[in-house]
């Protein structure tokens, strides 16, 4: 990741932030700047603090303790010694490492809560966080400590923790590196915090929501990629390009459903292949389902991404923060900190995602099996029997759809009370957001491996010509991946194939002929 790239900076104020705005900084490392109506917001919103600090009155975050200990008044020598004990003691995350763009989102999107004016932050706290961003100094974060609600508190603890200076991170090179040792070789000042800071920094669904965006903006892509692998499987097996006409599609009008209906269409016109069975004597009057309803499948997951888009750019128009500086001064509690908006849609994507993963895998069994692929080798090997071709391949799709179907049982129907029964139900949307983004991957290893074997098997059918645009994708597919042979070691072709998948290769290669796909 290069820090500092782009044409400029990302304007971080009170305005909602956009999908495209949070893959920029988290992804590709883009800098970010306070804006001047932020800076506005936060010194009047800290204003309202300090004089809230002042009077007798217990006020939650302010001067009392937290969750089940919110009954106990703090006293004014105490409260700077209790925005830091909030944060040292809820930095108590546990596992593996999350994922440096993970972790820039809990930066970003706290950091634009901070800026709505509604926490109460110092100004000088805010521009310490964007300046850990534009240095890409990553927090350590852990994979388990989030249950969803009251924020992602362990995962936001431990960022929290790196602006007073404390745990480790990782520098810009990636290495690991003590916070403070970190921090005065880019120059920054560890954070003081004050009154209802050490609880601000903490209080959000970031985690969840970034994950959210990364998720969307992926699956975006790889359904694009399920239509190409189903628009070759379709090919290569002799099926009906019919059953995608618009007029058909039109009577049961899914937007989705239409979109990727087009894409096959698109990436199936002026095939020699399909134009070979169309005459009098086909006798291929309807294909099997993973064939003749791609458009539902793929179309219906689409819908879905839409929903979880439109969740997605709620929960960036957001102040997610307990209590909350609202524009009159008061201070007040609230529960917009529940994740369940979020949860909720984590968990039904990753429904779509293992169904789209499904059908690519039944397409990929089909292609490999004599009995159903029409004329097409026993597993595609060269010498069926002394070779096995691509047989294990589609074990190895099978398992990955397998973990896919159990990864599609919702995080958001759990709920374990904590804090002495104060926080009795939660979200889970972290579990629910940690389990999609394992789903999203998986998608990609199954997408890939039925391209693969859908590129070897059009190979076979020569002399007949695949598409225009297909053949566009299994040229791109021979710079990496060698066409059909003896037996040979499929691993690093299938991550060859995947990371084509995911970097959008294949599909830009197929666009190149049917213009911009869907």
């Amino acid at each position: 990741m290069s820090f500092g790239m782009g044409d400029k900076n990302i304007q971080v104020g009170p305005e909602p932030l956009t999908l495209d705005q949070v893959v920029a900084v988290t992804r590709h490392g883009a800098r970010v700047e306070l804006t001047d109506e932020a800076m506005a917001a936060m010194t009047a919103a800290r204003a309202h603090i300090e004089e809230l600090a002042g009077r007798s009155t217990p006020v939650y975050g302010v001067s009392t303790g937290f969750g089940a200990l919110a009954t106990r008044h703090i006293a004014p020598e105490l409260r700077a010694k209790l925005q830091l004990n909030i944060v040292r003691s809820h930095a108590a995350g546990s596992g593996p490492e999350v994922e440096r763009e993970v972790v820039r989102g809990l930066m970003l999107l706290r950091l634009h809560t901070l800026a709505t004016g509604r926490t109460g932050v110092q100004p000088a706290t805010a521009q310490a966080l964007a300046a850990l961003l534009n240095a890409g100094i990553t927090p350590i974060v852990h994979e388990h400590g989030s249950l969803g609600c009251s924020g992602d508190l362990a995962p936001l603890a431990h960022v929290a923790l790196a602006l007073i200076g404390e745990g480790q991170v990782r520098d810009a090179k990636g290495e690991l590196r003590e916070t403070a040792d970190a921090l005065a070789e880019a120059g920054i000042a560890p954070v003081a915090l004050a009154e209802k800071e050490g609880l601000a920094l903490l209080n959000g669904t970031d985690g969840m929501l970034g994950m959210l965006v990364l998720a969307i903006r992926d699956l975006h892509e790889l359904y694009k990629a399920a239509d190409l692998a189903a628009a070759m499987s379709v090919e290569a097996l002799l099926g009906t390009d019919r059953v995608f006409a618009a007029d058909l599609q039109d009577l049961r009008p899914h937007p989705g459903q239409s979109i990727s209906a087009a894409n096959l269409r698109a990436l199936l016109a002026d095939s020699p292949i399909m134009e070979s069975h169309r005459g009098p004597d086909c006798t291929r009057v309807q294909d099997a389902y993973s064939l003749r309803c791609t458009p539902q499948v793929n179309g219906a997951a689409r819908d879905t991404l839409a929903h979880a888009e439109l969740v997605a750019s709620r929960e960036l128009a957001s102040a997610v923060d307990n209590p909350v500086v609202l524009p009159d001064g008061r201070v007040e509690s609230n529960g917009n900190f529940h994740g369940a908006p979020v949860a909720y849609v984590l968990d039904f994507l990753a429904i779509p995602t293992a169904d789209v993963a499904s059908m690519s895998e039944r397409r990929t069994d089909r292609l490999l099996d004599r009995a159903r692929s029409a004329g097409l080798p026993p597993f595609l090997a060269d010498d069926a029997g002394v070779d096995s071709g691509l047989m294990i391949a589609q074990y190895t799709q099978a398992a990955i759809v397998s973990d896919l179907k159990r990864r599609a049982a919702p995080a958001s129907a759990d709920s374990i009370p904590s804090s002495a029964m104060q926080e009795d139900h939660v979200s889970m949307g972290w579990n629910a957001a940690r389990k999609l983004r394992r789903s999203v991957e998986g998608l990609a290893q199954v997408v890939a491996i039925e391209i693969m074997a859908a590129a070897r098997a059009l190979d076979l059918r020569a002399p007949l010509r695949p598409g225009p645009a297909t053949a566009a994708v299994v040229a791109a597919l021979r710079e990496h991946v060698p066409g059909p042979g003896p037996d040979r070691h499929l691993a690093p072709e299938i991550a060859a194939t995947t990371a084509l998948v995911r970097d959008g290769s294949l599909v830009a290669a197929a666009e190149t002929v049917t213009g911009r796909l869907s």
